[in-house]
């Protein structure tokens, strides 16, 4: 396994780490705090996160079998885009921050990085046709 490779596999699991700690707070602390909207928002970011750090994972599993250099790219922005758009829900509900434009870079960045998976598995067919 490629060192770079051990660092993605421990940002996927401090990612798990956090997305379960903030999902058990958010069902069973949060709501006392804050508003049911901002407990919500919470619940929003940690199914993002869950989804993408399980995403995260499927490409680690796929560089191992057949590693393309495009597969960084979406690895970054995934975690680039859970960052802003995942954090900063967490912010706006923990912290009161209104990080405002935030959320939807992060959600473009997200998206970014669907479509860049899609391009990578188009180039490696054609590599391997």
């Amino acid at each position: 396994m490629q060192r770079i490779d051990k660092v993605w596999w421990c940002i996927a699991a401090l990612s798990g780490a956090m997305m379960v700690m903030l999902g058990a707070y958010a069902a069973h602390g949060l709501a006392s705090r804050t508003t049911e909207a901002m407990v919500s928002a919470v619940e929003t970011g940690v199914r993002y996160q869950a989804w993408h750090t399980l995403a995260i994972m499927i490409v680690l599993v796929w560089r191992q079998v057949q590693p393309h250099a495009g597969q960084r790219w979406v690895l970054s922005l995934w975690a680039l885009g859970m960052a802003c758009f995942s954090g900063s829900l967490y912010l706006m509900a923990l912290a009161g921050l209104n990080l405002g434009i935030v959320t939807p870079i992060g959600g473009l960045l997200l998206m970014a990085g669907w479509l860049a998976l899609g391009a990578v598995a188009l180039l490696a067919q054609r590599r391997h046709t």
